[in-house]
């Protein structure tokens, strides 16, 4: 990133109004997933690599999206999302955060929430998609058939309504080739968020992916 670009390591603590010449790029890791909490589900599932939020995820994400919302200093403009189901449910309860019409400090999840879908646009990015290696894809989550697909407009169903901007053109349009090496993986990302963000130059980012980016760029976890 260039000097007028400000990566953000944790909202909370950056609550400054930046100058209009900079622009802010937020990246934020995946909520809890499901199979670390019930391992047995990766048996019968039909695609264990691919595993949901745990429901402490789902209001974790939530919560994070008020947090950004109140604390964070500045708007957010346009997401980005890695279109594993994981990352696809965090956005989801952190655009609804954002874009809620009223700030109920009692909810816990997007369920009920009304939004203004006007405010932010989310785009699916398969470039910010999970490290394609055994790396990070657990043994016996690896599909035999050997065929990794994700079907784009069931992901983009589970968004908010009204948010998606169909208008953009991904950087990525399939899955990476399976067993990509590290080094590769990681100048994946970086190549990723640099040309989002010459692409979108007056435009505040929200980046929602996986724990690799911990060796890229400052991760806003929670």
């Amino acid at each position: 990133m260039d000097s007028s670009r400000t990566p953000i390591l944790d909202g909370p603590q950056h609550n400054h109004h930046p100058p209009h010449s900079h622009q802010n790029v937020v990246v934020m890791r995946h909520g809890d997933r499901l199979d670390n909490f019930e391992p047995l589900w990766m048996s019968t599932a039909p695609r264990p690599w691919d595993p949901p939020l745990y429901k402490a995820g789902v209001e974790r994400a939530f919560c994070t999206g008020r947090k950004l919302r109140t604390q964070l200093g500045f708007p957010i403009q346009r997401v980005f999302v890695s279109p594993f189901v994981r990352c696809i449910q965090t956005a989801a309860e952190v655009v609804s955060a954002l874009c809620a019409v009223e700030d109920d400090p009692t909810r816990m999840t997007s369920e009920g929430v009304s939004i203004d879908p006007s405010k932010i646009k989310v785009s699916i990015e398969c470039g910010l998609c999970e490290m394609l290696n055994r790396e990070a894809i657990r043994p016996q989550a690896i599909p035999k058939d050997g065929i990794w697909e994700i079907n784009i407009s069931e992901v983009e169903a589970m968004l908010p309504a009204g948010t998606v901007d169909h208008t953009v053109e991904p950087l990525y349009k399939e899955l990476p080739q399976w067993e990509e090496t590290v080094l590769g993986a990681r100048n994946r990302y970086a190549e990723v968020i640099q040309a989002l963000a010459d692409k979108y130059p007056s435009e505040n980012l929200l980046l929602v992916t996986h724990g690799m980016l911990h060796f890229v760029f400052a991760i806003f976890e929670f």
